[in-house]
């Protein structure tokens, strides 16, 4: 049985919500204890409402503001269960996504799995990637990139061979090759896995107003938002490192949400980035994440797996493996997820949810077209 969407906006959840969704995303990316958050954000949020779920068991949810920033798995009910103990959450940018659940898949290539991504060094590709429709897309960069560097992930190679022996056909790209241009050229693999760094730079603000001591009056805060946020959060590829080096294509190793936006994935199934805070995006009352998720959805992708905290590799090796074995059984993109996390709640290493909540499903949560 299903709900119809829960959205939440801010006009509805008090501040103090906001608070604890906060330092609870805090408490679950480092590891800390969380249970003092876990239930009342239940008690706030799912509790109310729960008489009206009867006997659902997946939830579609549309969460706003910094409740974009929790996985609604991860709270806690009045038995102490985790949520994901007992329902499915599906999560939605906006109510529009239940619109693109059904597009064309018949022109989807093989799968592609990126991994063991050099961040130092690159494949001199010399075929050009395909450009954008969008005038001055290509190559712009935050500013604040300059000082971003990032250490080689080990178990990402394992991860990718892992995938390929459940997924028989798929291509992979490591190492050198696990390039930007690699993947602007790719033409709407079935399923994209990308194991590597995301990034998310919080945005800076510029006030407008004069300084007050030269103002007549106090006026309310004037606020200019200077960049475009989908250039804030991306993806690290090869050469990441030495972007600052000449090279004698514009493959810096630097793949923006706006360059995510413009791949192919308009028959694409599935994206899993196993990364990095790749869930995460500008964050704003009303508007959604506008992040690489809402980039990928833009690009044409029907459903996506993103983190929302560093996430240690050894266990996001595991979760990946079962999940893939678990798409392969003809399990729903979700619930294939659900089941992996689970797996991983339930073992003696794993059991916080440090390490099985970072990922949150998004989009089609149907099983995979074998088409």
């Amino acid at each position: 049985m299903f709900l119809r969407i829960i959205s939440y906006t801010f006009s509805e959840i008090k501040y103090d919500s906001y608070k604890l969704a906060i330092d609870f995303h805090a408490a679950l990316a480092t590891g800390n204890t969380f249970k003092k958050f876990a239930r009342p954000l239940d008690e706030k949020l799912i509790a109310p409402i729960r008489p009206l779920l009867g006997d659902a068991s997946h939830i579609l949810i549309s969460p706003d503001g910094q409740l974009t920033l929790i996985p609604f798995e991860a709270l806690k009910d009045e038995q102490d269960k985790f949520l994901i103990e007992r329902y499915a959450f599906s999560y939605l940018t906006s109510g529009r996504d239940l619109l693109r659940l059904n597009s064309n898949v018949n022109n989807a290539s093989a799968p592609v799995v990126l991994a063991d991504v050099d961040y130092n060094n690159q494949t001199q590709i010399v075929a050009a990637a395909k450009t954008s429709g969008v005038r001055g897309v290509q190559n712009r960069r935050s500013g604040d990139l300059a000082n971003l560097e990032f250490e080689a992930l080990a178990n990402t190679k394992e991860e990718a061979e892992a995938i390929k022996k459940v997924l028989p056909n798929a291509k992979l790209l490591l190492g050198k090759d696990a390039t930007e241009t690699a993947v602007k050229q790719l033409q709407s693999p079935s399923i994209l896995h990308l194991a590597t760094h995301g990034f998310f730079i919080t945005d800076i603000e510029q006030n407008l107003n004069a300084s007050l001591e030269l103002e007549l009056k106090p006026r309310p805060k004037n606020i200019l938002q200077v960049e475009n946020p989908l250039l804030r959060s991306g993806l690290a590829l090869a050469g990441f490192n030495k972007r600052k080096q000449p090279t004698n294509n514009n493959d810096d190793g630097v793949l923006t949400a706006l360059e995510v936006a413009g791949l192919d994935l308009r028959s694409n199934q599935l994206v899993v980035l196993s990364a990095c805070d790749t869930g995460k995006g500008d964050v704003k009352v009303g508007d959604g994440v506008y992040g690489l998720r809402r980039a990928l959805v833009i690009a044409g992708s029907q459903s996506q797996v993103l983190s929302l905290w560093l996430v240690d590799d050894v266990a996001t090796k595991d979760l990946m493996v079962k999940y893939y074995q678990n798409l392969q059984t003809g399990k729903g993109r979700h619930e294939a997820l659900r089941s992996a996390q689970l797996d991983l709640l339930n073992s003696q290493e794993y059991q916080h949810p440090q390490f099985w909540a970072a990922f949150v499903p998004s989009g089609n949560w149907t099983p995979l077209n074998d088409k």
